[in-house]
């Protein structure tokens, strides 16, 4: 296929774009792991990321009961259309992903299964994660470095990692050479997946998820320092409001945000949200 499709694509004129980030993967066998992760039946709705010239696309309409492609490339819908033209249930959209509603086309309980674009990994998964209409269950490609923070564990943990793992059980099923794409890129990959949580993680009742993730960003918002000092800083309180809300929440002020765990961010934002909740969720609102 690899070959057959390149060919196909320099035929009608299309180039990989470096501005879009776009590796087209190619690799038989390691789409196959790929759709083979989402554990995919004729019941299951899936939306694509990014479907490219379309090889992931064909697995997905293969053995999904509906497939919606969201492609921003405008070069590459034409190319779709007509590829899947016999295929009545593969939906080729054309539109940025991080401005498509979930809500609008997919069936509740439906399945992500892409290759994303590096550069904007962390923003589409949290355009999905935290929409009202979130995937049950997410396979995605992406950089493998990007899929080993997101599986992190205190005290490696990140922005990234916290945002993921409150809404998900995370893992890596498995890592894909740069060969394996068109163009190759300069990083492997990792395929990650991503099983929705029935409830959010450490057992956090938020009712401001926003206002939750405030309180992290302020957390990790200026490396190498301390808790106490980067709470302050990025929440605009009083040393002693925080040492106060530390203090209830039973951590020590001179730990790193790295080195909480999601039950520990839950502790802090109940011991916050006690105190000033209002004003954090004024500001996240």
């Amino acid at each position: 296929m690899a070959n057959t499709l390149v060919q196909q694509l320099r035929a009608a004129g299309i180039e990989p774009r470096k501005a879009l980030g776009q590796h087209f993967l190619v690799d038989e066998t390691h789409l196959a792991r790929i759709a083979a992760a989402a554990d995919l039946s004729a019941a299951d709705t899936v939306l694509e990321i990014g479907p490219g010239p379309g090889p992931l696309t064909h697995l997905l309409a293969a053995q999904a009961g509906k497939v919606v492609a969201v492609e921003t490339d405008g070069r590459l819908i034409a190319f779709l259309q007509q590829t899947f033209a016999a295929q009545p249930h593969v939906h080729i959209i054309h539109q940025d992903i991080l401005q498509f509603d979930p809500c609008a086309l997919m069936q509740p309980q439906y399945k992500v299964v892409a290759n994303v674009p590096y550069y904007i990994t962390s923003a589409i998964l949290r355009h999905l994660l935290e929409s009202a209409c979130p995937p049950a269950l997410t396979v995605v490609t992406v950089q493998r470095e990007v899929a080993q923070r997101v599986v992190a564990r205190p005290p490696d943990m990140s922005l990234l990692a916290v945002s993921v793992q409150l809404f998900c059980e995370v893992e890596i099923v498995g890592k894909i050479p740069a060969g394996a794409f068109y163009p190759p890129p300069q990083v492997d990959s990792a395929i990650l997946r991503l099983r929705r949580r029935t409830s959010l993680a450490a057992d956090l009742v938020l009712a401001n998820v926003p206002a939750f993730f405030d309180v992290v960003r302020a957390g990790f918002g200026q490396k190498r320092k301390q808790l106490h000092n980067s709470l302050a800083a990025g929440l605009g309180q009083t040393p002693g409001a925080i040492a106060a809300a530390l203090s209830q929440a039973g951590l020590d002020g001179k730990r790193r945000a790295e080195t909480l765990t999601l039950a520990e961010w839950g502790l802090l934002w109940r011991a916050l949200s006690g105190d000033w909740g209002e004003a954090i969720e004024s500001r996240a609102s």
